[in-house]
């Protein structure tokens, strides 16, 4: 009895690793959702339901974003986002009242792919022996002894 008892136990204890983890990143609505603001709502009246942005936008303030993201991780693997809600709210500039609400989920956003080509940076390439060594011996560099910092060959007096 105690034998079976103990490995039910092991086994639920080892099910319960597997379950996901979800995490919610971003604007949390609680009282008001960003939905609810409606088109001719001042901006006074947003910022007390709503609260401050997430984000505004770069080019214009008087664009504001919420958002919102669900993300699931299973143990051992790499997080997803499984949800994302981003609510623009675009202001007349003359009056400071909602001009519109767009609602954008997750099936609105695209799949970027980072350029694979490297930007050079300025300094030298270390061998393994020079990173394992450190300054084991060696004075730092001066200005002008360094005449060529993105070269391994400097000069040394």
């Amino acid at each position: 009895m105690k034998i079976s008892l103990s490995v039910a136990a092991l086994a639920l204890l080892g099910l319960s690793a597997c379950a996901p983890t979800m995490t919610h990143h971003g604007y949390l609505a609680i009282d008001a959702k960003p939905a609810d603001i409606k088109v001719g709502d001042s901006q006074a009246t947003v910022l007390d339901k709503l609260g401050a942005p997430s984000q505004t936008s770069i080019y214009d303030p008087q664009e504001w974003y919420y958002i919102d993201q669900v993300s699931m991780k299973m143990t051992y693997k790499e997080p997803h986002v499984t949800a994302r809600s981003v609510t623009i709210i675009d202001f007349d500039k003359s009056n400071q009242t909602v001009s519109d609400v767009r609602t954008l989920s997750l099936a609105d956003g695209r799949l970027l792919t980072p350029d694979p080509h490297k930007t050079p940076t300025r300094g030298r390439q270390l061998t393994a022996l020079e990173q394992v060594l450190g300054t084991v011996g060696h004075q730092q560099l001066t200005n002008d002894q360094d005449t060529n910092p993105g070269n391994n060959n400097h000069r040394r007096d």
